[in-house]
């Protein structure tokens, strides 16, 4: 399981850290030290756990998890120094409670109890085939065959290897219904299929271009082309 460490302090972080490398078939995908930051990260990097201190910068823990939309949402274990927040923290779903100092064992019945929730939920597997429109003929699209969808103001394009098409859906409907980490929203008017990216060139030291399978350009943050890197293994 993938595992994404939300704290402010970083003493805190590390020593979460360390317990996470000590537990098998763990991996650390990334840290966050803020609410917004959390929330940017795990739309990053599709962690299947969080990790999440309930005190934080900008957004706290209930805050961040309110937050959450969609079947791609992760679950949560709270690691937090106040007891206080326990019964908001279950009513918001989360899979367990921790309080600090963390120790070792409890936090592997804690992802034991994650481990055993992932198993039970039905498999990710997005739709079958997408409804592309050219003039007054529909077209049934595998959504392997599709590059990228791009916003044109209230219009949405489909563009596959060879074509483009219409479609009667939001960008943001588009993606609550397309697999993740597979489809990932690259910026506000973008949506990819990363199984067709091709190329990542840095253009900045804070802009790296990315080039698609038929050509396709995005300008994606350093942070986002390290993200995609990182869940590609590239």
């Amino acid at each position: 399981m993938r595992v994404l460490i939300a704290d402010d302090e970083p003493v805190a972080r590390q020593v979460l850290r360390e317990h996470v490398e000590a537990i098998p078939s763990l991996e650390i995908a990334g840290e966050a030290s803020t609410g917004k930051e959390t929330l940017q990260r795990i739309l990053d990097l599709d962690p299947d756990v969080v990790l999440l201190d309930q005190q934080m910068p900008e957004l706290d823990g209930l805050a961040v998890v309110r937050s959450l939309r969609g079947a791609h949402t992760p679950l949560i274990i709270f690691v937090t120094a106040y007891e206080r927040h326990a019964l908001e923290a279950f009513e918001v779903g989360a899979v367990d409670y921790l309080l600090k100092p963390v120790r070792r064992e409890r936090l592997e019945k804690a992802i034991e109890k994650a481990r055993r929730q992932l198993k039970s939920l039905p498999a990710a597997q997005g739709p079958k085939k997408i409804v592309g429109r050219r003039g007054t003929d529909l077209y049934l699209l595998d959504p392997a065959e599709i590059v990228a969808f791009q916003a044109d103001g209230e219009l949405v394009h489909i563009i596959t290897t060879g074509q483009r098409y219409l479609s009667d859906h939001s960008l943001k409907a588009l993606e609550e219904k397309l697999e993740r980490p597979r489809f990932r929203r690259v910026h506000r008017g973008t949506l990819i299929n990363t199984d067709h990216l091709r190329k990542i060139s840095p253009l900045s030291s804070r802009r790296w271009l990315l080039k698609m399978s038929n050509g396709f350009e995005a300008v994606v943050s350093k942070r986002l082309a390290s993200a995609i890197r990182e869940q590609a293994r590239w």
